[in-house]
Protein backbone atom coordinates (compact mmCIF):
# COMPACT_ATOMS: atom_id res chain seq x y z
CA UNK A 1 0.00 0.00 0.00
CA UNK A 2 1.22 3.89 -0.46
CA UNK A 3 1.75 5.93 1.89
CA UNK A 4 -0.70 8.82 1.93
CA UNK A 5 1.46 12.53 1.63
CA UNK A 6 1.70 14.69 4.19
CA UNK A 7 -0.19 17.44 4.77
CA UNK A 8 1.18 20.95 3.82
CA UNK A 9 2.14 23.09 7.15
CA UNK A 10 -0.15 26.25 7.97
CA UNK A 11 1.55 29.47 7.87
CA UNK A 12 -0.63 32.23 9.10
CA UNK A 13 1.00 35.04 7.77
CA UNK A 14 1.94 33.36 4.46
CA UNK A 15 1.43 30.93 1.97
CA UNK A 16 0.97 27.28 3.63
CA UNK A 17 2.91 24.83 2.34
CA UNK A 18 1.15 22.16 -0.90
CA UNK A 19 0.23 18.73 0.34
CA UNK A 20 2.83 15.91 -0.35
CA UNK A 21 2.07 13.45 -3.12
CA UNK A 22 0.67 10.25 -1.90
CA UNK A 23 2.77 7.11 -2.23
CA UNK A 24 2.17 4.41 -4.99
CA UNK A 25 0.79 1.19 -4.18
CA UNK A 26 2.33 -2.46 -5.81
CA UNK A 27 1.62 -5.76 -5.50
CA UNK A 28 -1.92 -7.61 -6.63
CA UNK A 29 -3.89 -5.50 -3.97
CA UNK A 30 -1.65 -2.01 -3.67
CA UNK A 31 -3.45 1.20 -3.55
CA UNK A 32 -2.26 4.61 -4.12
CA UNK A 33 -1.47 6.69 -1.07
CA UNK A 34 -3.56 9.81 -0.74
CA UNK A 35 -2.34 13.47 -1.80
CA UNK A 36 -1.85 15.66 1.42
CA UNK A 37 -4.43 18.91 2.18
CA UNK A 38 -2.72 22.24 1.54
CA UNK A 39 -2.00 24.36 4.65
CA UNK A 40 -3.90 27.26 5.44
CA UNK A 41 -2.63 30.58 5.29
CA UNK A 42 -2.70 34.11 3.15
CA UNK A 43 -2.17 32.62 -0.12
CA UNK A 44 -3.20 30.21 -2.63
CA UNK A 45 -1.54 26.34 -1.43
CA UNK A 46 -2.20 23.29 -3.98
CA UNK A 47 -3.49 19.88 -2.73
CA UNK A 48 -0.86 16.90 -3.39
CA UNK A 49 -1.17 14.61 -5.64
CA UNK A 50 -2.62 11.00 -5.01
CA UNK A 51 -0.52 7.63 -5.68
CA UNK A 52 -1.13 5.25 -8.28
CA UNK A 53 -2.35 2.20 -7.62
CA UNK A 54 0.60 0.08 -9.43
CA UNK A 55 4.80 0.58 -8.94
CA UNK A 56 7.31 1.87 -11.73
CA UNK A 57 10.21 -0.05 -12.58
CA UNK A 58 13.15 1.40 -14.72
CA UNK A 59 10.25 3.98 -16.15
CA UNK A 60 7.80 0.74 -16.70
CA UNK A 61 4.35 1.43 -15.07
CA UNK A 62 2.83 -1.79 -13.65
CA UNK A 63 -0.99 -1.73 -12.37
CA UNK A 64 -1.84 -3.42 -9.48
CA UNK A 65 -4.74 -5.76 -9.94
CA UNK A 66 -7.33 -4.55 -7.03
CA UNK A 67 -5.44 -1.48 -5.94
CA UNK A 68 -7.44 1.97 -5.58
CA UNK A 69 -5.75 4.91 -6.67
CA UNK A 70 -5.18 7.68 -4.05
CA UNK A 71 -7.77 10.75 -3.67
CA UNK A 72 -5.95 14.23 -4.35
CA UNK A 73 -5.65 16.42 -1.82
CA UNK A 74 -7.54 19.60 -1.55
CA UNK A 75 -6.61 23.53 -1.76
CA UNK A 76 -7.02 26.59 -0.27
CA UNK A 77 -7.45 30.06 -0.87
CA UNK A 78 -7.82 29.28 -4.80
CA UNK A 79 -5.21 26.41 -4.59
CA UNK A 80 -5.78 23.88 -6.87
CA UNK A 81 -7.06 20.56 -5.29
CA UNK A 82 -4.38 17.71 -5.98
CA UNK A 83 -5.31 14.91 -9.48
CA UNK A 84 -6.68 11.29 -8.43
CA UNK A 85 -4.20 8.51 -8.94
CA UNK A 86 -4.69 5.97 -11.48
CA UNK A 87 -6.50 2.75 -10.79
CA UNK A 88 -4.81 -1.07 -10.69
CA UNK A 89 -7.00 -3.16 -13.44
CA UNK A 90 -9.96 -3.84 -11.73
CA UNK A 91 -9.39 -0.59 -8.95
CA UNK A 92 -11.27 2.78 -8.81
CA UNK A 93 -9.45 6.08 -10.01
CA UNK A 94 -8.53 8.48 -7.16
CA UNK A 95 -10.94 11.33 -6.75
CA UNK A 96 -9.52 14.92 -7.48
CA UNK A 97 -9.12 17.26 -4.46
CA UNK A 98 -11.46 20.05 -4.49
CA UNK A 99 -9.66 23.64 -5.04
Amino acid sequence: MGGSGGDGGAAPTGTGGDGGAGGDGGGIIGSGGNGGDAGSGVGAANGGNGGNAGITNNGQFTPSIYGNGGNGGNGVNGGSGGKGGSAGTLGTPGQNGSP
